[in-house]
């Protein structure tokens, strides 16, 4: 979860500056936390006190109103009664790693991954998106090679996981939707060398940085089996005392450092 929360860090500060190179400080002064590491710790908190999703993402998300929502999703935030709103946005992705950390089966994993998705990405590409990182996450964690990774999300979610980094960064692109992140962040993971790598894949990729580094980065840190200190302890200066609290209550519970 750390991963993913350092990968949304990490981009942060290249969301609306897009690059397209691997060589970048890794660690900016900068950098700062958004919606995705706001909603994952949201995440997490409903695992840790069994609050629903819904209830658990919408405190958090009122608590930090300015982390860079979506139009669509500060109204669901603000309404008397929130729906589902239809959505194929990468927003379902980039929040749903801690299920992919704490959950012991493949079928709790896609259960859990969708309903976590349609409180308010209902869409089938929505839900598509975050099941496949969630179960690409539970995949990492549990032992499961870069190969059998890639067989096992692509025959289940038809993606085109055939492409490689250099392939997808001339001619990608800033995109908001699912199907046009989840695929690249999987890639970014799967032609690294170590967490640090993945991320700088993912980032180095010019689109939604933040979201394309919380999405990888989720992965690699369950493949690699850690985050590196210094970056462990870069987030830790950057969260807030309540995000970080459930952050580390999270690790702690499911005893992943």
């Amino acid at each position: 979860m750390i991963g993913a929360i350092a990968g949304d860090i990490i981009g942060s500060i290249y969301e609306h500056r897009p690059i397209k190179t691997k060589s970048f400080p890794l660690l900016d002064a900068s950098c700062r936390f958004t919606d995705d590491t706001v909603l994952t710790v949201a995440i997490a908190d409903a695992m840790l006190s069994g609050r629903s999703y819904l209830d658990s993402v919408r405190d958090m998300g009122l608590r930090y109103l300015c982390a860079g929502y979506g139009a669509r999703f500060i109204a669901w935030l603000h309404s008397p009664d929130p729906r589902p709103y239809n959505s194929w946005g990468n927003g379902s992705a980039m929040r749903v790693s801690p299920v992919g950390f704490a959950l012991s089966s493949e079928k709790e994993v896609l259960r859990h991954a969708k309903m976590t998705a349609e409180i308010s990405h209902d869409h089938p590409e929505g839900i598509k998106g975050a099941q496949a990182t969630a179960l690409a996450v539970f995949l990492a964690r549990t032992g499961a090679g870069k190969k059998q990774i890639r067989t096992r999300i692509t025959d289940l979610f038809q993606y085109d996981l055939g492409r490689t980094v250099n392939d997808i960064r001339p001619g990608y692109s800033f995109d908001v939707s699912c199907q046009g992140t989840v695929p690249e962040a999987i890639i970014a993971f799967l032609d690294s060398i170590s967490y640090e790598d993945a991320v700088r894949n993912a980032v180095s990729l010019g689109g939604d940085s933040d979201t394309l580094g919380c999405i990888t980065g989720g992965i690699a840190e369950a493949f690699y089996g850690t985050v590196p200190e210094e970056i462990r302890d870069f987030v830790r200066q950057r969260l807030t005392p309540d995000l970080w609290q459930i952050t580390e209550a999270f690790c702690e519970k499911y005893r992943w450092r």
